[in-house]
C-alpha cells in the first residue's frame, strides 16, 4: 500500500511538471528558431522585416493597447524571460523596462534598446518652441526645465532605418548562421524606408506653409526631419489634456494664421480637438502616430509603410 502511494505521488508530481511546461508556451529548447519578444507595433514590424521566417516574433502588447499606459503582467515578464531576445523601442517609451531588467537573466535573454544610437528630442525644448510659435514672440516658458524626451522616434523614416540596423545587428549576433539571410532582408527593408524618406522630402521641399496643428505632440521627429513645425494641443501622451491658457492661445493662432485643419487620432483623445475645430470652424483629419495598429488594420494588410504614406497624403493637404 505504501509503495502504491509513493508511486501515485511520483506520477502526480510528474503530471504537475508536464502541465506546468505546457503552460509555458514554446521555449528556446523546443525550437531551433530564435524566440524574440517585441513590445509594440513599430518594433514588431521592423523585427519581422529583418527576421522573416528565421525567428518566432511575438508582439507583447495586443492590438489596440495604449503603449504609454502599458505595464507588463507577471505572465508577460515570464514570456520575456523565456525568450532569446527582448526588443523594445526606448527607455522613454517603455519606461518599465528599467525595473524589468532586475527580473531577467541577461545571460539567457538579450535585451535590445532599438533606439540606443538615436538622439532624442527633449519635449520641453519642443514645447517651448511651440509656445513661442503660438505667441509669435520670444518669452519665458512655463514648462519645466526637467528633461522629458519624446519617444516617437519611429515617425522619422531615418530613425526607423537606424532602429532596423540595430535590430539586424542583434539578430545576426545571436544567429550568425543566418547572417546572409538577415542582411538581405535588412537591405530590402532599408531601401523601402529610403524611398519613403524621399517621398516626404520631395513633397515638402518647396512648401510655403510648413506648420501643422495636431492633437498629440507625436510628430516632432518627423517635423524636424523635413523642416516643418508641429503645434500640438496636448503633450506627448495622447490622453493629456491642455490647459485653458493653451486652448485660448490655439484659438487665437488658428484665426490669425488661417489654419483650416487639426490632425487627430481616432480615439477619445480627439474630443478636445473636435471641440476646438467646431469653435473655430475648421476641419478635422486623421494623422496616425503608429503607436499600434488595430486588429482590423493588421488583418487588412496595413503596415508601418502604408500608414506613413497615408500620413503623407494627409499632411500635404495642409503643408503646401
Amino acid at each position: 500500500m505504501q509503495k502504491k502511494l509513493v508511486l501515485v505521488s511520483i506520477v502526480l508530481t510528474m503530471l504537475v511538471v508536464v502541465l506546468a511546461g505546457c503552460g509555458q508556451g514554446t521555449t528556446k529548447k523546443e525550437s531551433n528558431k530564435l524566440q524574440v519578444i517585441t513590445t509594440f507595433y513599430p518594433v514588431y514590424e521592423f523585427t519581422k522585416a529583418v527576421a522573416g521566417d528565421k525567428a518566432d516574433i511575438t508582439m507583447l502588447m495586443p492590438a489596440g493597447t495604449e503603449p504609454h499606459d502599458y505595464e507588463p503582467s507577471a505572465k508577460d515578464i515570464s514570456k520575456i524571460s523565456r525568450s532569446d531576445i527582448f526588443i523594445y523601442s526606448s527607455d522613454n517609451m517603455e519606461t518599465w523596462v528599467k525595473s524589468l531588467k532586475s527580473s531577467i537573466d541577461e545571460k539567457q535573454t538579450q535585451i535590445l534598446n532599438a533606439s540606443h544610437s538615436i538622439k532624442m528630442i527633449d519635449e520641453n525644448d519642443e514645447l517651448k518652441s511651440e509656445e513661442a510659435e503660438l505667441a509669435n514672440k520670444e518669452e519665458e516658458s512655463s514648462f519645466s526645465s526637467t528633461s522629458n524626451y519624446d519617444p516617437h522616434i519611429w515617425l522619422d523614416p531615418e530613425n526607423a532605418k537606424e532602429m532596423v540596423k540595430n535590430i539586424s545587428k542583434e539578430l545576426i549576433q545571436q544567429d550568425p548562421k543566418n547572417e546572409k539571410y538577415y542582411v538581405k532582408r535588412t537591405n530590402t527593408y532599408l531601401k523601402k524606408l529610403t524611398e519613403l524618406n524621399q517621398d516626404y522630402k520631395t513633397t515638402f521641399k518647396n512648401a510655403k506653409n510648413k506648420t501643422f496643428v495636431t492633437q498629440h505632440a507625436a510628430f516632432a521627429y518627423l517635423a524636424k526631419q523635413y523642416g516643418l513645425t508641429q503645434v500640438a494641443i496636448a503633450g506627448i501622451s495622447s490622453d493629456e489634456e491642455p490647459s485653458p491658457k493653451r486652448l485660448a492661445e490655439l484659438q487665437t493662432y488658428i484665426k490669425k494664421y488661417d489654419v483650416d485643419t487639426i490632425f487627430t487620432e481616432s480615439n477619445d483623445s480627439s474630443k478636445i480637438a473636435n471641440m476646438l475645430a467646431k469653435e473655430t470652424n475648421i476641419k478635422v483629419k486623421g494623422l496616425n502616430p503608429i503607436e499600434g495598429l488595430s486588429k482590423v488594420q493588421i488583418e487588412d494588410g496595413e503596415t508601418y509603410l502604408s500608414v506613413m504614406q497615408d500620413n503623407l497624403k494627409s499632411l500635404k493637404t495642409v503643408v503646401k
